[in-house]
């Protein structure tokens, strides 16, 4: 369905032109004519206006039509604009969400420290925060050289694939959250599922270390039918006070999601927050393809299949 606001042609030119050429056949229907002279003057009269019409309205036509086109141009060109501002946002927001933001919860959590251990927890909670700020700052650096150079081939990373989730899943211990991870595909999965599967983690991750601090947390990537099903689930701590976010993290993840057909449902599970997206994915060969979970660092992981996902009936 057309936007509103899109231009729409509305030309009336051939019917003036129809309207018109009635009326001369109907002033000649209903003139009476003396002589065969006389007749020939009307009659080239009549077609001489006929076609005097007919050009006009071709005339008056293309020049709609080429203001319809000017005007259909710049509107794409704008629509084009407000896609790529939405970009951007999404781009930005990843950036201060999923980077900045594991700053401050990782700032917090080593202030909960208590003890004997308090000064060796804030000295790697420094150094933390020291990768995050420059892993963040490159990203920036990266976005700022597109925008100021757009017509240059700047470069570009390769998209997610669901190799990238153990290194998600590890980064997400910058905030504190101990996750671990188990990939159940059960076969090949596109790269689109791939790439929307790590943006389901990486934002529920972020999410878990925003608003259940240090917690443990729980991620599965598995095929359902023709679904690849991804859940977050975390654990939180006890006493944890949430850090409120921008509150457009779920909304851009749901759009995204709902733009290829699946849907997302977030809200309380059995144990604390659970996020679940279903992505549209045809059911691949029957070709196992299990992948040892991640926990955490230096930690062995847990066997792939220790707990199911719930699937969305929210």
């Amino acid at each position: 369905m057309d936007q509103p606001d899109r231009p729409v042609l509305r030309s009336r030119a051939w019917s003036i032109a129809l309207v018109g050429i009635a009326v001369l056949a109907l002033a000649l229907a209903t003139t009476s004519i003396g002589d065969a002279a006389q007749a020939t003057v009307v009659l080239t009269a009549a077609a001489s206006g006929a076609v005097a019409m007919l050009l006009w309205a071709q005339v008056r036509s293309r020049r709609e039509r080429g203001a319809y086109e000017d005007a259909l141009t710049g509107w794409a060109a704008e629509r084009a604009k407000q896609a790529e501002r939405m970009r951007l946002a999404r781009e930005l927001h990843d950036l201060a969400s999923h980077g900045l933001g594991l700053i401050t919860v990782r700032a917090a959590a080593a202030q909960t420290v208590r003890g004997s251990g308090r000064a060796d927890e804030q000295a790697a909670a420094l150094a933390d925060i020291e990768d995050a700020g420059r892993a963040a700052t490159l990203e920036l650096r990266r976005m700022l050289a597109v925008l100021r150079s757009p017509a240059d081939s700047a470069p570009r990373k390769p998209g997610e694939s669901l190799a990238d989730l153990p290194s998600i899943v590890a980064g997400a211990t910058v905030a504190g959250v101990r996750a671990t991870l188990a990939i159940e595909t059960g076969g090949q999965v596109s790269p689109g599922a791939q790439l929307l599967a790590c943006a389901v983690v990486r934002e529920g991750l972020t999410n878990t270390g925003r608003h259940a601090g240090p917690a443990q947390a729980r991620v599965l990537v598995a095929r359902e039918g023709d679904s690849l099903v991804v859940t977050v689930e975390d654990e939180p701590v006890p006493g944890w006070a949430p850090h409120p976010g921008a509150g457009v993290g779920l909304a851009g993840l749901r759009e995204r999601v709902q733009a290829l057909g699946g849907t997302v449902c977030a809200g309380p599970g059995p144990t604390g927050f659970r996020l679940v997206a279903r992505l549209p994915e045809p059911s691949a060969a029957e070709t196992p393809d299990r992948h040892p979970s991640a926990g955490e660092p230096g930690g062995a992981g847990r066997k792939p299949g220790a707990w199911r996902s719930v699937a969305p009936g929210r």
